[in-house]
């Protein structure tokens, strides 16, 4: 399923490109200008330099258009799809100038979004044969969120709440400042009848005796098994029975995600789909 912030992604890109062409291109791109006619007009493609999920080709066909209006595209792979080393993603012919001024950007763009997407894919098979859903986390880059979570989406893992407003996450700090769990639950669900809201609510535990206060206490969306050990956690599962969703959390990587999904939990969370993804090898070039 599209996550629902897609559904506005032409207001973030035309905001991500209008900020990043005026942190890199300035007052003008002065090697172009010194070097290439104002007439010129090149063809280039994206070759692709090592394997994995191409992501951001959308979006560098906003960023292409949003300097030339007279550019012109051949698409030859399709964001989320295999690529391997050799091929090309797409061609571009477009003003020389223009295309030179945004090379950098869709090149650093489409390599973090695929590194991401290509990673998330990774996750993704480790567990297809298994009921779990791999989740991203707010870990990511400020003001390029909305591309990351892109990727991750393209990648074939689900986005999490997008920020602070459209899902309350209940965690270890959120308790301790509140006084306890119960506190923590009850005062969050006053506030929501109070402000005419009517969110998920995750809650974060991370213990035994904390999974229990939460059962008693009620009135969640899901539990948040924080850090807990598989035997720890597959317990858990079998306590909750299926009352709630139940969300494991906590240094989950490659290695132990299918393990961590065979525990029965609902969701897997993995900040390390953004925070730890690897760019992609691409490379723009122009041909003529």
């Amino acid at each position: 399923m599209k996550p629902a912030y897609l559904d506005n992604k032409k207001h973030w890109i035309k905001e991500f490109v209008a900020s990043a062409l005026r942190e890199d291109v300035g007052e003008g791109d002065h090697t172009s200008k010194a070097c290439i006619p104002p007439d010129s007009r090149s063809k280039a493609k994206l070759l692709v330099k090592e394997p994995g999920i191409i992501a951001g080709i959308e979006m560098a066909k906003h960023v292409f258009e949003a300097v030339d209006d007279s550019v012109e595209f051949e698409f030859l792979k399709k964001d989320g799809e295999d690529v391997f080393r050799g091929d090309i993603a797409f061609y571009v012919e477009a003003n020389t100038r223009n295309l030179l001024k945004v090379e950098r950007l869709i090149l650093n763009t489409m390599q973090r979004m695929s590194g991401i997407a290509s990673l998330s894919n990774r996750y993704k098979f480790e567990v297809e044969d298994l009921p779990v859903t791999i989740l991203d986390t707010r870990k990511t880059t400020p003001l390029i969120r909305f591309l990351e979570k892109w990727a991750v989406h393209l990648g074939g893992c689900a986005n999490y709440r997008y920020g602070l407003y459209d899902w309350i996450m209940v965690k270890d700090n959120h308790i301790e400042a509140c006084g306890s769990i119960k506190q923590a639950i009850e005062q969050v669900a006053a506030y929501q009848k109070e402000s005419g809201l009517d969110l998920n609510v995750t809650i974060e535990v991370r213990n035994l005796v904390e999974l229990y206060e939460v059962l008693e206490t009620g009135q969640v969306t899901r539990i948040m098994l924080d850090n807990f050990e598989l035997a720890l956690m597959e317990e858990a599962v079998a306590i909750v029975n299926g009352r709630y969703e139940v969300e494991a959390s906590g240094g989950i990587n490659l290695n132990t995600v299918r393990k961590v999904a065979q525990t029965g939990v609902n969701f897997i969370s993995v900040g390390a789909l953004t925070h730890s993804a690897v760019s992609l090898d691409l490379s723009l070039k122009i041909i003529d």
